[in-house]
């Protein structure tokens, strides 16, 4: 007998709802008409809503409490181990209180700019100069470096033939640079000779470099597809929280002398210590496009002997060998998870000012990044004529920020990405590691062009 489907209309896919029927309705369950007030947000999920009378039952049984269920007792799952804490050092060593165990509220986008918005004009001034002053002096001598290794061109080339290749040019671009800067710091060896850059048989043993890749906020891991297949890598972990279709696992589990592990968990909960198979295997980090805070949670993920709580810091069998992670999205930054807090602190900025400067980040997509940004010169002439007549400003920021040239603003928020990421390069050299922050594409192909580099002194 032919199955019956819904009656519903999708307008976007230009045809009916393909769900079978609800017995006695034309319609599925997802397109029946709900009465009003049977229907409740269900308090596990609030993505999906629970008819009133099965809610005892439906709260027991909710599809995100398994996940959630499953997720805890994964052996590597510590709940916000990675995440920092929101309090200063100095009032976390007094009070003896781990901020990361008590809830925090997320500081969205739409806070920050309302935050600003409130501040007078002299502190919106001094800040604007403060960040001029910063750039200017920390930021000069960042390199462009990009970079595109022969065993990854050969690669490229071969999958190309073969039609294979799984990803659009930019993402190979990124992808290639992001090992060719490996390779050039001495993290990577290249492991395929010139006869066999098609990738048929890799090298193994010393001669191959850190054998052990874990990709962070991973994807569909083409990435590490790269990097097995030219660098002769042997084992693999993509860590990632979110599930996704066209992954590259299936091409990298053909590949018989690998070994590969995916762990769907938040980065913020992976404790790394925790995972058996990595123990004393030094592991090569990396990450492409890591946004926001993660990777701030990335890096304190890596380095578990440096976190505040130090019930481990005599039981770490992990054993690092580099660090390549490409940073994006800074205004999704935030204070409690932000590594270097110091580094701000010093410079006299405060928590508030921090989230200002992330949200000045956002202004970086007002540029067309087909050519260099302009200066700001006159911009900070123009905020300390602002500051000395005090007059015509009575509606504040907003009337000041709407002033400014867009392509300016872009400048600004491009030197708020810098200062933020020199930061987090300032927490590797303290840890003592060999550490560099890049450009490793052109603006054309990402704005978000930032890598950042560490690895062991030698």
């Amino acid at each position: 007998m032919e199955t019956k489907h819904c009656n519903f209309w999708l307008p976007n896919k230009n045809r009916f709802c393909a769900n079978t029927l609800l017995n006695g309705s034309l319609f599925c369950g997802n397109h029946n008409s709900r009465p009003e007030g049977q229907w409740i947000q269900c308090p596990v999920d609030p993505s999906h809503s629970v008819l009133e009378q099965n809610l005892k039952w439906h709260v027991k049984r909710c599809p995100l409490l398994k996940q959630v269920r499953s997720l805890s007792d994964q052996p590597f799952y510590q709940k916000g181990i990675n995440a920092g804490s929101d309090g200063e050092q100095q009032e976390e060593e007094t009070s003896g209180i781990n901020d990361s165990r008590l809830p925090t509220m997320t500081v969205s986008s739409e806070m920050k700019r309302n935050a600003l918005r409130r501040m007078s004009v002299l502190e919106f001034c001094n800040l604007i100069e403060k960040v001029e002053s910063i750039h200017e002096s920390l930021c000069k001598d960042i390199q462009d470096s990009f970079q595109m290794p022969d065993v990854c061109s050969h690669w490229i080339k071969s999958k190309e033939e073969e039609r294979k290749l799984p990803f659009q040019e930019k993402h190979i671009m990124q992808q290639a640079s992001i090992v060719g800067n490996l390779e050039n710091f001495g993290v990577l060896k290249n492991s395929l000779s010139r006869k066999q850059s098609t990738c048929e048989e890799p090298v193994k043993g010393k001669d191959a470099g850190v054998s052990t890749v874990i990709e962070f906020g991973a994807g569909r891991g083409y990435l590490t597809q790269m990097l097995a297949d030219c660098y002769g890598i042997t084992r693999v972990f993509l860590v990632e929280r979110k599930a996704y279709k066209l992954k590259a696992d299936r091409s990298l589990r053909q590949n018989e002398s690998l070994t590969l592990e995916r762990l769907r968990i938040d980065i913020e909960d992976l404790n790394l210590n925790a995972v058996e198979s990595l123990q004393g295997v030094p592991f090569l980090a990396t990450g492409k496009h890591l946004c926001g805070s993660a990777t701030d949670l990335t890096l304190r993920c890596c380095f578990p002997e440096y976190r505040k709580d130090s019930s481990e810091q005599h039981t770490t069998n992990i054993s690092f060998g580099g660090l390549a992670i490409a940073t994006c999205c800074h205004h999704l930054c935030q204070w409690k998870h932000y590594t270097n807090k110091e580094f701000f602190l010093d410079l006299g900025m405060t928590k508030e000012e921090f989230h200002a400067i992330t949200w000045f980040t956002s202004w970086a997509v007002d540029a067309t990044h087909d050519s260099d940004l302009p200066d700001t010169t006159n911009c900070i002439t123009h905020l300390q004529s602002i500051k000395e007549q005090g007059n015509g400003y009575t509606d504040g920021v907003e009337k000041i920020i709407s002033e400014m040239e867009a392509a300016k603003r872009a400048a600004l928020g491009f030197k708020c990405k810098w200062i933020i990421d020199i930061g987090r390069l300032m927490w590797l050299r303290k840890l003592g590691l060999e550490a560099m922050l890049v450009r490793y594409v052109q603006p054309s192909i990402s704005p978000e062009n930032h890598l950042l580099l560490a690895k062991p002194l030698n």
